[in-house]
């Protein structure tokens, strides 16, 4: 039986509105575009990051993107960013148009740390149904790295996929990574299967050499690519629930009592502060994951998903210069409010692309004013090769694209075999908490 496990509860407006078979015939832009703004670029935040990014960095998205220093379209109207923003490399975007609102260095490919879970996840979560139970054995939790977060799995202790998946979302536990990937069929096979579905995202900056983000010589992604993993994972409702949750049960060891086998169980907590909270840090109004990282190399990562008055927004910040105790969490929060108040004001620098063969509107100035992007409405298998990979899914295809309207069951079907609708991403139940 699944471990219990609380989430953040607040319903969640779902909006599904069908556009007419004209309208959709191709994604065009149904508003008047707005007057283009004067660009601004700085060559760094005001603190300057421990090195320089290279000046050729890739332009997925937007020639912008692939620019060094701040990107943004400071405007009459729009909010000044924060000052105190020490990251190397952060970006925000409208989760569901995939408009960029600003960026900082958003192609500097980096080590990513645990952050990179969220393609393992992606990638290897809908091949096994969450009741699958697995008894590990030795070689599942061989070859993890000196110093690796774990969440505590035992040798000859059977656990469901369920139990793994918390593991690796609430702890960031690499022994729950193994052992996933050892079901996955072993861990050479599941880091390809992580840089083929990279490459179907078009994350192009990310090479992935351990599943669970530990520090290995080559391994690298970007503030874009974890967001790109981040829009992917939360097409799937076990993605959506697994990064939502804020503490669970997780199964201990057998032991003996009175001649009985008696199994407890201990308590975890997601280590995403601004999910659970810190004695500096306070539950974010809306969080609703994703997820967190911190090694040597890569320092403290985050890519996190809130929303606010019926706005999702993701946010990646890597490595912050300032040396604070949660300093990750205190500028992806201060990034969030930022991009929440620049609502409907600052038009965006890029995009985040839409992956290989699924077509979505453009976020650049002139696209529609609704953010409409596109989802394909195949069952084929996702870039893991695993048939069953839509099992775990909502009507999206293979957890690509943007996870289809809910309210009512209203889709428009394209003859192409693609729809293109209005909608709120159903995320998990969302709540402004506030802290005793």
């Amino acid at each position: 039986m699944p471990a219990p496990l609380q989430t953040i509860r607040r319903p969640l407006l779902v909006l599904s509105a069908a556009l007419s078979s004209l309208a959709l015939t191709a994604p065009v832009a149904l508003a008047a575009p707005s007057p283009t703004p004067t660009p601004t670029t700085t060559p760094s935040s005001s603190a300057s990051p421990t090195a320089t990014p290279p000046a050729d960095m890739s332009s997925v998205g937007g020639t912008r993107l692939g620019q060094a220093g701040t990107q943004v379209n400071l405007t009459s109207g729009v909010p000044v960013l924060p000052k105190d923003v020490t990251a190397r490399s952060w970006i925000v975007s409208d989760a569901e148009s995939g408009a960029v609102l600003a960026s900082h260095n958003a192609h500097w490919r980096l080590p990513p740390a645990s952050t990179l879970k969220m393609l393992f996840a992606d990638t290897v979560l809908p091949k096994f149904p969450k009741t699958t139970e697995h008894k590990v054995v030795a070689s599942d939790l061989a070859g993890m790295g000196t110093g690796s977060s774990l969440v505590g799995i035992k040798e000859g202790e059977s656990y469901t996929v369920h139990d793994l998946w918390l593991g690796v979302f609430l702890r960031s536990g690499n022994d729950a990574v193994h052992v996933l990937s050892h079901m996955n069929g072993g861990v050479a096979r599941t880091v390809s299967d992580m840089n083929a579905h990279a490459q179907d995202l078009q994350a192009l900056d990310t090479r992935v050499v351990t599943p669970d983000g530990y520090d290995e010589p080559g391994q690298v992604s970007s503030a874009y690519d974890l967001t790109l993993f981040a829009r992917s994972g939360l097409q799937k409702k076990d993605f959506r629930e697994y990064c939502s949750t804020v503490s669970a049960k997780f199964p201990g060891e057998t032991t003996k009592k009175k001649g009985k086998s008696v199994r407890g169980t201990f308590e975890i907590q997601n280590t995403n502060r601004l999910l659970s909270g810190d004695s500096d840090v306070s539950v974010y109004p809306g969080i609703a994951g994703v997820k967190n990282g911190n090694t040597t190399n890569a320092g403290a990562t985050f890519t996190g998903v809130a929303e606010r008055n019926g706005k999702v927004l993701l946010v990646t910040v890597m490595n912050p210069e300032k040396d604070e105790h949660n300093e990750v969490y205190k500028e992806a929060a201060k990034i969030l409010d930022w991009g929440f108040q620049a609502d409907g004001k600052v038009q965006p620098v890029g995009e985040l692309v839409a992956p290989k063969n699924v077509p979505q509107a453009s976020a650049q100035p002139g696209a529609t004013a609704s953010g409409e992007a596109g989802g394909d409405t195949s069952t084929k298998p996702s870039a893991s090769g695993s048939a069953s990979a839509t099992a775990s899914e909502d009507d999206g295809s293979s957890g690509v694209g943007i996870a289809l309207a809910v309210t009512g069951g209203l889709l428009v079907l394209l003859a192409a075999g693609v729809f293109l609708v209005n909608r709120r991403w159903p995320l998990p139940d969302l709540v402004r908490r506030r802290r005793p």
